[in-house]
């Protein structure tokens, strides 16, 4: 089986996409004159939150995900982002193909929370990939074999990556997901006092409720 290795050479936001979607940019390198018939390739990719220091903001914001800062050594960890998939058409020696990974502004998944609280510098990230390859054997006959998880490859990727595309998706917009009997409270409150909008609705209610 060809020795496959993956390097990730840069990660970028990806516009006029149905989804929130970050391109990240992989150099694939097969055997020396070794034609490759393509790769199916599968990829789980992992925050390595525990790598990273925090400022004292990013600290607060984060309280919700990790807790106390004087427990962080056990509570912070990898995190799992997500699975992305892609296909690396035929090659020899090497290829650079975009690997697609979708995002959400859904402040229910941890990913989302993660990145909203970071501030600013970068997000250390490992990608590990498995798939099947395709090739050719020694009579020139087409072989399949499957990429150990042993193959990854990290990457430090800029907060201002992820920001910059939820710009992109939602500009000046944030996501709050309520229970159903919460929504129909709300939807009721601005249309018994005549607010245009769920914003002016909530904005009135943290009014009411702040102290003098």
């Amino acid at each position: 089986m060809p020795d496959l290795s993956f390097e990730v050479i840069g990660a970028t936001a990806q516009s006029f996409c149905a989804t929130p979607t970050i391109l990240f940019r992989l150099k694939i390198d097969g055997p020396a004159g070794e034609p490759i018939k393509g790769v199916s390739l599968e990829t789980q990719v992992r925050i390595e939150a525990h790598v990273r220091r925090y400022s004292d903001d990013e600290k607060d914001n984060l309280f919700e995900l990790f807790g106390e800062p004087s427990r962080w050594t056990q509570t912070v960890r990898s995190l799992l982002w997500t699975h992305a998939v892609t296909n690396v058409p035929a090659f020899t020696g090497s290829a650079e193909v975009d690997l697609p990974v979708h995002c959400t502004y859904d402040f229910n998944v941890v990913s989302a929370k993660y990145f909203y609280g970071l501030e600013e510098g970068n997000v250390p990230v490992t990608l590990l990939f498995s798939g099947t390859v395709f090739y050719y054997g020694d009579e020139n006959q087409l072989q399949i074999e499957r990429i150990p998880w042993s193959k990854e490859a990290p990457f430090s990727m800029p907060v201002s990556t992820w920001k910059d595309m939820m710009q992109i998706y939602y500009p000046n917009t944030a996501w709050l997901a309520l229970r159903q009997d919460a929504f129909e409270q709300l939807a009721r409150y601005k249309a018994e006092n005549n607010f245009a909008s769920f914003d002016q609705a909530i904005e009135n209610l943290v009014r009411e409720g702040s102290p003098a």
